[in-house]
């Protein structure tokens, strides 16, 4: 039964893997066109949105060679959506342009904050730092992708909630772990979790206490 659950695992953090790149990778393209990039600007801004949690999770828990570095098709994949999005992107409206970063945003935040818990799960990290690295992993591209754009990084503004639709996700995917219930479902409940919580949070204005 260990190798088929192996794989499995494998095969979902890949598909995890993907739809996060996807996401953020697309917030990137969206926040580097509304700056007026050029093509360049624009697969630059992309890549270290999408690469850059994981990168540093990679970093943190030793592990070698980094995710992207051994699955090369990951930045090919994000070159291709560039070179795809750039000539799209031109023709969005700012108030649209605005709503699909929230969006993408939103959706990259939950597949990589639930996807680098699980990593650091597999990797026998104690659960509070498995937290840890997922909100790393679901926040540290954003934040670069905002310096890069000469903006104050979304987590570290007073605004709706952020890292802490991170933080309860994670949380969510952990204890559905500690709760023995199938890792799909698990990883699918918290992913849906923290999406949900942060376009909630979005759209009712949640904050923290200040």
């Amino acid at each position: 039964m260990a190798i088929p659950l192996r794989f499995e695992m494998s095969t979902l953090l890949h598909v995890v893997e993907v739809g996060g790149i996807i996401a953020f990778a697309l917030s990137g393209f969206i926040e580097a066109r509304m700056k007026k990039m050029d093509a360049v600007g624009v697969f630059t801004v992309a890549f270290i949105t999408a690469f850059g949690g994981g990168t540093l999770r990679d970093l943190l828990l030793d592990r070698r060679p980094l995710f992207w570095v051994e699955h090369q098709e990951y930045p090919v994949l994000v070159f291709v959506l560039a070179l795809g999005a750039t000539p799209f992107l031109r023709h969005l409206r700012s108030s649209g342009t605005e709503r699909a970063i929230i969006y993408a945003d939103a959706l990259g935040l939950g597949l990589f904050s639930v996807g680098g818990a699980s990593l650091a799960l597999e990797s026998s990290m104690p659960i509070f730092v498995c937290a840890m690295m997922g909100v790393i992993t679901g926040i540290f591209g954003g934040v670069l992708r905002d310096v890069l754009c000469n903006e104050i990084p979304l987590v570290f503004r007073r605004g709706q909630l952020y890292a802490t639709c991170s933080f309860a996700g994670c949380w969510v995917y952990l204890i559905l772990n500690l709760l023995k219930v199938s890792e799909t479902f698990a990883v699918v409940m918290a992913i849906l979790f923290t999406f949900t919580l942060r376009m909630l949070a979005v759209r009712f204005d949640w904050k923290l206490p200040g």
